[in-house]
């Protein structure tokens, strides 16, 4: 085994070249790319992307940003496309072929098939004087160097240039859809992303209980209700307007002070400026707040009336992090 000095040495190089690599695609951006991104705006179809080894691979992650950032796409493995999948293409559809060499068999079987059915062909391609270079509309240039394998063997240097060009002409795509975040958080309704750019204060809080007294409720009603709704808290509402909140922490403060409980009511014990929040506004903005003010209730309002509570734990259970 090499030496601890050789292996770092080896994975530095290797971040070295990749990074590069990436760096000298700045120089192939040209008036090109801006015809692809144009032509794939104007598509009526699907874009269609395809590749051999490890540039199917890079393929179907590409088709996976695609998608999820407004451009409808498909994964297309070249070997399998002359063996039926070649029935997924209709005409509409723009077809980009990734290869490094540009010159593998499958890919050069494939070629002539898409030129006859009339597909707009782009080439991402490393060699410009390989055969799909040649034959296609346009041209992704993914030329580096060398591969950061010692052997120049191993795809390393030119998958991370495809992947990169790749995300490059996808976040192009979506500047140029002004494709925003309530656009992203249609295509990402699951898990914490999703929830993050989605989910509103009101529709967690409408979950809970609506724990709720008067002015002058009895201190003694103050403890039944925040004990039987289990949010640590409960709303003390006029006309349904929220005048104040009181919570555990409250009662304990009032117990300490107070040594005669028995006229004291809830507007005598309670915070009246409570923090609120819109029912509209974003859970992760709420979490914001609950974290900056340190505080484990918010309020939610819809119309300046009181709507709901919403409780730390529902946001952590959320995965609001």
């Amino acid at each position: 085994m090499k030496s601890k000095k050789s292996i770092i040495s080896a994975a530095i190089n290797t971040l070295q070249m990749e990074a590069q690599a990436i760096l000298g695609l700045i120089d192939y951006i040209n008036e090109d790319f801006t015809t692809i991104v144009s032509r794939i705006i104007a598509c009526e179809g699907r874009v269609i992307v395809t590749g051999i080894g490890k540039s199917a691979i890079i393929a179907q992650k590409i088709v996976a940003t695609f998608n999820s950032t407004g451009t409808p796409s498909s994964f297309m493995h070249a070997s399998d496309a002359v063996h039926g999948d070649l029935g997924m293409i209709r005409q509409e559809d723009i077809v980009i072929c990734i290869s490094k060499s540009g010159n593998t068999p499958e890919i050069k079987v494939l070629i002539p098939l898409l030129k006859h059915a009339g597909n707009l062909l782009i080439g991402m391609v490393g060699q410009l004087e390989s055969e799909l270079a040649l034959q296609a509309d346009f041209i992704l240039n993914t030329t580096i160097e060398k591969e950061a394998c010692p052997n120049n063997l191993a795809p390393t240097t030119s998958t991370t240039a495809q992947l990169a060009l790749g995300d490059a002409l996808a976040i192009s795509l979506l500047i140029a859809r002004d494709f925003n975040a309530d656009d992203f958080a249609k295509y990402h309704p699951g898990g914490s992303l999703g929830k993050r750019l989605f989910l509103k204060a009101g529709d967690l809080s409408s979950k809970n209980a609506k724990p709720t007294v008067s002015p002058n409720s009895a201190v003694k009603d103050v403890i039944i209700t925040i004990s039987k709704n289990r949010l640590g808290a409960a709303v003390v509402v006029r006309d349904e307007q929220i005048i104040g909140i009181i919570t555990d922490g409250d009662i304990r403060r009032m117990l300490e002070k107070y040594t005669d409980l028995t006229n004291l009511t809830a507007k005598d014990i309670m915070n009246s400026s409570p923090k609120t929040v819109d029912k509209n506004t974003l859970a992760v903005q709420a979490f914001e707040l609950i974290r900056s003010t340190n505080i484990t209730q918010l309020l939610v309002t819809e119309n300046n009336s009181y709507f709901g509570i919403l409780h730390l734990h529902d946001l952590l259970h959320e995965g609001l992090l």
